[in-house]
């Protein structure tokens, strides 16, 4: 079924209804009205786009995307392709219903000058409150600013609001991290390694200008797209040019994040600088509390989107904020639920964004403050579920894990061998987030399992909905002090079909629990992952450790059994740990050793799930 906001009764007025009647009251130009430098307080000059719609009259509230990704392709002669295909959707909604758009290079990147000195720079931090002021200040400005974008663009709207400049009144950060460090590139203490480096493939292609590279990247494989497009003072291209030669500068990823191996590790030669000074947690408290948030993100949303969007949620309480969460991968360019209509999701993103500026940016009166504030998407059941808190309840179930298999507390050890060569695959959560055009998830997944070590329910009675955080409560020993505990949650269908459902995954040396932080309010287990909280395994010594597994809405089917697996690697996307020395890991079943929770309650309409 599709993902339209029609499925269920969430919404008392579904944002597709709203945008009926929301229509484009104005035209939107062919080219941006505006597009120029804004110098910055250290002399580097910010290619800025400004799109305006045409025939609106007065001053309009704007709408900032900062991106890293080109604010505008400078196209072949007599083509027709998509100019902004990063910030396009955003264009063609906002323009014609009363915004200004304004798009930016980020420093070091597109038509701007200057280099990124660190992913999410501090310096691009800074620039935010710097164009806020010159929107501010300019004639088609009505003084009321907000912003959003997808993924860097989403933080950099966190980033934005954080500087407490006054314009800023409400901000959509759309699958976008809050800690850099747990969020993206080091889920569980472990280095995405893989999408380090396709992801510095990318920036070097675009940040140099690097078309053979580029076209490899579907997004931008368009012959037509040329490059970044000059501002119009570039009248010969020497600017831009002079640009590009700067951003030969620029970090290069793998070894920039690569070097905090601990969260709270610094640049040997910025004792100040950690991962802190690149995540929009870290500066929470200076958005100010008539800032409106809308947190988004997707079930299979990367390695903690989904995550980010709701600590982001819960940390902010004194703000007035929205969660949604979808049947999503990053960016929502594919609705990832097996039981989709089709690949492209038919929920209206963009007609739930309008709806949130025009109530918190524009003022105008949309029902929106009458809505729950939390929405999620069930799969399997393929409906909207409306909420007023998350987590959406206290339910919950424990199932042991027994010795032969199942769940049945059985007394005994159950033995890991890790392999160093199984992997997930290339269609997972982790390719979009590397820019790599996944469309298909899993598709392989029932052979891939079967090699790993698994624990089988029995066949459910009832459908039963699970929604946000399970936890594998595992007592494991490793034959090493160090291990990577990978661990996955699927569904076997009554006909055998085993699909994946979430996964979660842990550095053993990382598996001290503590706290959350004011800044990162969550409801799963914490770790610092501070160099002082690491402790090797002693090898052959069971401990007891929590796995929270990333948060879903799924409904197993009646009939269907729950699985839980085990792996000590993902070779697709990790490295080893430890270097050379393949693990057994060993779990201790019996008297309440080891346990799945299980956030679910009996599905509300079970007879559609009938197997």
């Amino acid at each position: 079924m599709a993902d339209t906001d029609t499925n269920g009764s969430a919404w008392r007025v579904p944002p597709s209804a709203y945008l009926a009647n929301r229509p484009a009251e104005y035209a939107l130009p062919p080219r941006p009205q505006v597009s120029c430098y804004v110098p910055m307080p250290d002399g580097v000059r910010i290619a800025v786009d400004v799109w305006l719609p045409e025939g609106a009259t007065g001053p309009l509230p704007a709408i900032l995307i900062h991106t890293p990704y080109y604010r505008r392709f400078a196209l072949a002669p007599g083509a027709t392709a998509e100019a902004c295909p990063n910030a396009a959707k955003f264009r063609d909604a906002f323009v014609p219903r009363g915004y200004a758009l304004v798009v930016v290079d980020a420093r070091g990147t597109g038509a701007s000058f200057g280099t990124r000195d660190s992913f999410r720079s501090p310096r691009e931090r800074a620039d935010s409150a710097v164009i806020a002021d010159w929107i501010a200040a300019q004639p088609w400005s009505d003084g009321r600013l907000g912003a959003t974008g997808i993924s860097y663009p989403g933080a950099a709207s966190d980033f934005l609001a954080s500087t407490g400049h006054p314009s800023v009144k409400a901000i959509a950060p759309l699958f976008a991290v809050w800690d850099t460090w747990s969020d993206h590139y080091w889920p569980g203490g472990i280095l995405l390694s893989a999408l380090a480096q396709d992801y510095d493939d990318l920036m070097v292609a675009m940040d140099q200008d690097r078309r053979d590279m580029l076209r490899r990247v579907s997004y931008f494989a368009d012959p037509a797209l040329c490059g970044p497009a000059p501002v119009d003072e570039d009248t010969d291209g020497s600017l831009l040019r002079a640009a590009l030669e700067e951003h030969a500068g620029n970090v290069r990823q793998p070894a920039f994040i690569g070097g905090f191996p601990y969260r709270d590790e610094a640049l040997p030669y910025d004792p100040s600088f950690t991962v802190a000074k690149i995540s929009p947690y870290h500066y929470r408290e200076g958005i100010r509390p008539e800032v409106a948030i809308y947190c988004v993100s997707g079930w299979m949303d990367g390695a903690g989107y989904a995550n980010a969007a709701i600590a982001r949620y819960l940390t902010m309480a004194g703000n007035r904020r929205h969660l949604l969460l979808g049947p999503w991968d990053h960016g929502a360019r594919i609705n990832t639920s097996p039981w989709r209509a089709g690949e492209t999701p038919d929920f209206p993103l963009v007609a739930e964004l309008i709806r949130f500026f025009d109530e918190y940016l524009m003022g105008r009166e949309t029902g929106l403050a009458a809505e729950a504030p939390v929405h999620v998407f069930h799969q399997h059941a393929e409906t909207w579920e409306a909420a007023a808190q998350w987590p959406l309840h206290g339910e919950a179930a424990t199932l042991a894990l027994g010795a032969g298999g199942g769940f049945d507390d059985a007394p005994g050890q159950v033995a890991h061998r890790t392999d160093p060569r199984w992997g997930s695959g290339s269609g997972t959560r982790y390719e979009r987030i590397a820019a790599i055009d996944a469309r298909a998830y899993h598709t392989d997944w029932q052979a891939r399992e079967a090699r790993l070590t698994s624990w089988t329910s029995a066949p459910l009675d009832d459908a039963m909905a699970l929604t946000g955080h399970a936890i594998a409560e595992l007592t494991v020993a490793s034959s090493e002090p160090d291990a990577s505990l990978m661990v996955y949650l699927s569904e076997v269908e009554a006909d055998g079909t085993v699909r994946y459902v979430t996964e979660g995954l842990l550095r053993l040396i990382h598996r001290a629990e503590t706290p959350h932080p004011p800044e990162y309010v969550c409801t799963w287990p914490w770790r610092s992952f501070a160099r002082a909280d690491v402790r090797p395994m002693v090898p052959g010594v069971a401990e007891t450790i929590r796995v929270p597994l990333l948060p879903t809405g799924w409904t197993f089917a009646r009939g269907s059994r729950v699985r839980l697996s085990v792996s000590g690697t993902d070779a697709d996307h990790i490295g080893q740990h430890p270097h050379g020395r393949p693990p057994l890991l060993t779990v201790v079943t019996g008297q309440g050793a080891s346990r799945l929770h299980l956030p679910w309650r009996p599905a509300a309409a079970p007879s559609r799930l009938t197997a």
